[in-house]
């Protein structure tokens, strides 16, 4: 009985295909090779084993913390959103290999080990702490290799709409949902440098200080000018006030009012004439000290009439740059990128996956997600050809990680085969020239 059960399939099209499953030695994500090559190189396993404590014993060590940590972010990586899939991928040639040698025969870790290791040992105090420190280091690695004169810094939230009683959910009534409220902070490369899980009821701000000014004063320490960017949420006194005593120059949307307008009123009157398909656009810069202000600040107002639409519309955006008003514009329009990074990290890495009763286990798995959504960044960023370097990470998930491949084993070596499709031989022999050509600092 079980011989006939592992005989291949013949099918009546063809008398002449035969169909076998051998998960153990096939893989669909062979691409994901590539990222570990770059995890190599940037030093990732030495940041594991230098942040991470590990409080197990006897034989629940047998899977080393690196091994562990690696499955749980390379399967988002290739777009695995639940522990579950563990099961399956434990026997994939793929996830077996990005580990330590320890587990290229035995295999990954299985659903239970993984999530246990997910919502108890990275859940403890000193290993959740040192999440946020492996992600600020490995991007610290990059910036080494090219990091410009001029930082800056977008903040923005986000909503997680949550479907249980996971603790902390709550009804936010300006999103009109039941969700976690989240805060992330990016630099202009794209690289998600913070992160923090929030009630889904707190204010689009709260919380910023902690998450900016040590920011900001890692970047100052290092010689760098800092600008920072956000959206009207973030058009708080103390922020301005806070900035600026540290040098930082801002652009920051401020929400409109009949006190702005009046500043503008000879902008608002429609163009005389028939109007044009183009849109007519006009910027001014002046003077404006709100009722909350210790002093007046620079604002700049931007003003489009459309074609077939009444009311012009209208912003504004208070800012210390001394660059011309349409320049400030433009440069704070660019702040939309950061909403686009959000959007990859929910569909790419699965960010909204927080399905855990507990609220740490939860900011644990988001934590995860933005490990995964940083090693594909990272991957688009330092190591793609210039060509495919706009890719989304939802792009390089499905033409690039998802390759298949078949792993053939020799006396000294392993062998995997890689299907050749968007991933080619010599698009994969440039990856691999690219990555060895990085030079990282050690420590």
């Amino acid at each position: 009985m079980g011989e006939r059960e592992n005989q291949p399939f013949q099918l009546s099209f063809n008398a002449s295909l035969k169909i076998d499953f051998q998960g153990s030695r096939v893989t669909s994500d062979g691409g994901l090779i590539l990222v570990r090559e770059l995890d190599e190189r940037l030093g990732f396993g030495g940041l594991i084993a230098q942040h991470l404590t590990d409080s197990r014993q006897g034989k629940n060590t047998q899977l080393p913390l690196a091994d562990l940590l690696r499955q749980s972010v390379y399967s988002r990586i290739a777009g695995y959103e639940d522990v579950n899939d563990a099961e399956r991928l434990s026997q994939d040639p793929t996830f077996r290999l990005i580990g330590s040698e320890k587990i290229w025969d035995r295999g990954a870790a299985l659903t239970s080990r993984l999530q246990s290791f997910e919502t108890e040992m990275l859940a403890e105090e000193e290993n959740f702490g040192s999440l946020a420190r492996i992600n600020r280091e490995l991007i610290g690695k990059a910036e080494a290799l090219d990091s410009p004169q001029r930082v800056v810094l977008d903040m923005d939230s986000t909503e997680i709409p949550v479907y249980g009683e996971q603790e902390q959910s709550a009804y936010n009534g300006h999103l009109e949902s039941t969700c976690y409220h989240p805060l992330l902070m990016f630099n202009r490369e794209g690289d998600c440098l913070a992160a923090k899980l929030r009630p889904g009821n707190v204010h689009s701000a709260d919380g910023w200080e902690d998450m900016l000014l040590p920011e900001i004063e890692r970047q100052q320490q290092q010689g760098k000018d800092v600008v920072f960017r956000a959206d009207a949420a973030f058009a708080k006194p103390e922020i301005y006030e806070a900035l600026e005593e540290r040098g930082v120059k801002y652009a920051i949307r401020i929400p409109s009012n009949d006190s702005l307008e009046r500043d503008i009123d000879e902008l608002l009157t429609r163009p005389v004439g028939r109007p044009g398909q183009k849109p007519v656009v006009w910027y001014k810069g002046f003077l404006y000290q709100a009722a909350s202000w210790k002093t007046a600040r620079r604002v700049v107002a931007k003003v489009e009439f459309h074609f077939g639409e009444l009311f012009p519309r209208v912003g504004f955006i208070v800012t210390n740059l001394e660059t011309e008003s349409r320049a400030v514009v433009r440069f704070y329009n660019k702040r939309g990128t950061a909403e686009q990074w959000i959007k990859e990290g929910k569909q790419a890495v699965k960010m909204t996956r927080l399905s855990c009763h507990r609220f740490r286990s939860n900011e644990v798995r988001l934590w995860l997600s933005v490990l995964a959504y940083n090693l594909g960044n990272l991957w688009r960023r330092l190591v793609l050809p210039k060509r495919i370097d706009n890719w989304s990470l939802t792009s390089l998930q499905q033409r690039l990680v998802k390759t298949g491949g078949r792993l053939v084993k020799h006396s000294r070596y392993y062998w995997l085969v890689l299907a050749e499709g968007h991933l080619t031989r010599r698009l994969f022999g440039s990856m691999v020239g690219r990555i060895g050509a990085l030079t990282v600092a050690s420590g």
